[in-house]
């Protein structure tokens, strides 16, 4: 189990990441093992949270990690705002978010999958997403 130190530098987590190849594998090993370290913190990560610019998250589904590779929001409906926060950011900070998401991304053998989410699980990968595109709450 490989636990990265989380990245705060706002200069860094505002670049753009860039798609995972099969060469990353061992990014998204280190970005779950570090989502499941930090689990009394954090709901997911996004790999430029741990310093690599690459197009990978990890969140919780329960209690178990999953890890998506690319993923990209193709639908998304019933806009809502909120407040969250960042394990990389201090404090709480609004945001618009939306309820149920459809998400095309690769799991680690990369093959491609579409699945919907709703709920908290589905905001978390939102967050993660934006992390992935720079954006930052």
């Amino acid at each position: 189990m490989t636990q990265k130190d989380i990245i705060h530098d706002v200069m860094l987590l505002s670049q753009k990441s860039t798609p995972a190849t099969e060469a990353d594998l061992q990014v998204a090993d280190d970005l779950r093992d570090t989502l499941i370290a930090n689990t009394n913190r954090a709901a997911g990560l996004a790999a430029n949270m741990i310093g690599a610019r690459k197009n990978i998250i990890a969140f919780f589904i329960g209690p178990m990690p999953m890890v998506m590779l690319n993923p990209k929001i193709i639908k998304k409906s019933d806009p809502y705002d909120t407040s969250e926060g960042c394990l990389s950011l201090e404090g709480e900070r609004p945001t618009k978010r939306y309820k149920k998401i459809t998400v095309e991304y690769q799991y680690l053998d990369f093959k491609k999958q579409t699945q919907d989410f709703s709920g908290f699980v589905a905001q978390v990968i939102q967050h993660e997403i934006d992390h992935c595109n720079g954006t930052l709450i």
